[in-house]
């Protein structure tokens, strides 16, 4: 795990490891000044009455070149640590964002959306504040702790030895507050994928919430998982919150112990019982112990830190150590022929340990050029149908070739810009209209982007506009309608110039006569591409050359509109509701 998140260091390594190095020249510093207090007031004590100012005041000169330089590491390893740190959790996010757009939909199926937002963000949060101390606090705290110890000893035979009793009863009493903690945070985490996932869900359906008046019982269910978080961090914080009054309890035992000790040898002015000492090795021992304690605190603290970031860094792994299932062959093919696609013996379901397939044995040809139609209840696989086509995922049992070779011997990106897919829900990017147009071809001219407007029946309508294909969308199309929006996508996919042209129902919010001028515009513009059309109306795909009733994940029949209608009867009732409702409404 540590040596997967140690990648994401790379460009921040010179900062990582220059903050250790000045986090030295602080403590050493902190070190010596103790050290030269002494040496001053001993000379002050010993001198008195008779000495020379001149010593003094190079002490003095002393202890402030000790303290600036000792301000000077510490503001520069603040710096450099800052400088990693951030980096460190710009990389990791990059790393965490990257991974993620390499899985498959497989891939994908098993995080949730909330899930993933909480790692790169809260996850990361966490795993970039212990990084900070581990780089600082980490390398400080121990060295201040070992330095000052030794520096006591010079300073004392005996005494000292109150902090190496005091270390291991410190260290016992932080292990027990981690491990009771540490099961506490894991579950806080999963309490937070679920107040991620209800925030997300509320605001994308913020129009739902608004049409059925439920902004009370929305508020009432963040409510309760906003409730479970505080719950579960609260159990876990006073568990933590136990380690500071512990530490300082131990540390002014330990002081109070030292002077009272110290103290007594001093009055009893017995150098043979514990070696000599004096008010200012005393009081540089105070001043040690204090460092010694303060150290541990730190300690403490870093250790509570990590407790919180391990399962930060655990989800964090998981998903960087995700493989994607679907990836290119080696030497795989770049070029695809045409827009012919067939399965042959195709059965595929989306796990593998489940029981029952989604689709089961479909065996289909289709020429290049052809129009497709598919239709079907609701959940008959249709849209998983076509998802095998350009590797959204793989088939479970059998092939799927697109022009003339199995779809698994293509490079997935050389294969994926050769078919485009119109979802029903399509969405659209915060940017310009032209902006969003040109992810179907970053290079397409302005001539290139009106024609394929024309084509998806978009074009008057965003003349409309005071500024054209300059007018700004909002995030995820919020201001523009439904049939507009799913047009502008159409017209992003014909941008692609695709081998195969997907539409999953993606013309259910525009009425028929503009449904039938789109299709009109592909066969006449691009007769040369395939063109698979999901629809629920029949008027839809009545012109296909081939249309495919989907039932229970199989094709129930295939043929065209005249064929189904002489030996298909749910397609002929079908089609007669249809039309019975359309001269009922009036609808062209």
């Amino acid at each position: 795990m540590l040596r997967k998140l140690a990648r994401s260091i790379r460009d921040v390594k010179k900062p990582a490891i220059l903050t250790p190095i000045l986090i030295v020249g602080e403590v050493v510093m902190e070190i010596m000044m103790p050290l030269t207090i002494v040496r001053l007031v001993g000379y002050i004590r010993a001198a008195e009455g008779t000495g020379s100012m001149k010593y003094v005041i190079i002490c003095g000169v002393q202890l402030l070149c000790m303290a600036l330089i000792s301000l000077l590491f510490g503001a520069l390893a603040g710096k450099t640590a800052a400088k990693a740190s951030t980096g460190f959790a710009k990389n990791l996010r990059h790393d965490l964002f990257v991974s993620v757009q390499n899985f498959s939909f497989s891939n994908i199926d098993k995080f949730s959306t909330s899930s993933l937002i909480t790692r790169m963000t809260t996850d990361v949060n966490n795993v970039q504040m212990s990084f900070m101390m581990i780089i600082r606090t980490a390398v400080r705290a121990p060295l201040m702790m070992i330095s000052a110890i030794i520096a006591a000893f010079s300073l004392h035979p005996t005494l000292p030895w109150l902090f190496v009793v005091v270390v291991p009863l410190l260290g016992l009493a932080l292990g027990m507050i981690i491990k009771v903690a540490m099961p506490l945070f894991n579950r806080v985490f999963k309490k937070y994928d679920a107040l991620n996932a209800s925030i997300q869900e509320n605001v994308k359906g913020m129009r739902v919430v608004k049409a059925y008046v439920r902004e009370d019982h929305e508020c009432e269910k963040f409510g309760t998982a906003a409730e479970e978080v505080k719950r579960e961090f609260t159990r876990a914080e006073k568990v933590v919150a136990l380690n500071m009054p512990v530490m300082n309890f131990f540390m002014h035992v330990n002081m109070l112990v030292i002077a009272f000790f110290g103290a007594k040898l001093i009055i009893n002015g017995n150098p043979s019982v514990a070696g000599s000492i004096n008010v200012e090795t005393l009081s540089s021992l105070l001043t040690y112990s204090m460092q010694v304690l303060m150290s541990l605190m730190m300690c403490s603290m870093i250790f509570v830190q990590i407790a919180i970031s391990v399962e930060s860094a655990r989800r964090i792994v998981e998903v960087l150590d995700e493989k994607a299932e679907i990836v290119s062959p080696q030497n795989p093919i770049t070029e695809i022929a045409d827009g012919s696609f067939a399965f042959e013996n195709v059965s595929f379901k989306y796990q593998k340990g489940a029981e029952k397939y989604v689709l089961s044995d479909i065996n289909l040809t289709v020429p290049s050029g052809s129009t497709v139609g598919i239709m079907g209840v609701t959940g008959s696989a249709k849209s998983s149908l076509v998802s095998l086509l350009p590797r959204l995922y793989d088939a479970t049992e059998g092939a799927v070739y697109v022009g003339g070779k199995n779809v698994k011997e293509y490079d997935i990106v050389a294969l994926r810009d050769a078919i485009s897919v119109v979802l029903q829900k399509n969405l659209l990017f915060s940017g310009t209209i032209a902006e969003n147009l040109r992810w179907g071809n970053p290079n397409a001219t302005d001539e290139e982007l009106v024609a394929a407007c024309k084509i998806a029946q978009a074009d008057e309508f965003i003349r409309t506009f005071p500024e054209g294909y300059a007018s700004h969308i909002e995030q995820g199309g919020t201001n523009v309608s439904g049939g507009q929006k799913q047009r502008l996508c159409i017209a992003r996919a014909i941008l692609k110039k695709p081998k195969i042209l997907i539409f999953d129902d993606s013309t259910s919010a525009v009425d028929t006569k503009t449904d039938a001028f789109i299709r009109k515009g592909l066969k006449e513009q691009i007769p040369n591409t395939t063109k698979i059309i999901i629809a629920q109306r029949v008027a839809s795909v009545m012109d296909a050359d081939v249309i495919l009733i989907m039932e229970g994940g199989k094709i129930a029949a295939q043929g065209t509109h005249g064929e189904l209608m002489q030996t298909f009867p749910p397609y002929r009732e079908m089609y007669e509701a249809q039309n019975r409702v359309n001269e009922e409404g009036g609808e062209a």
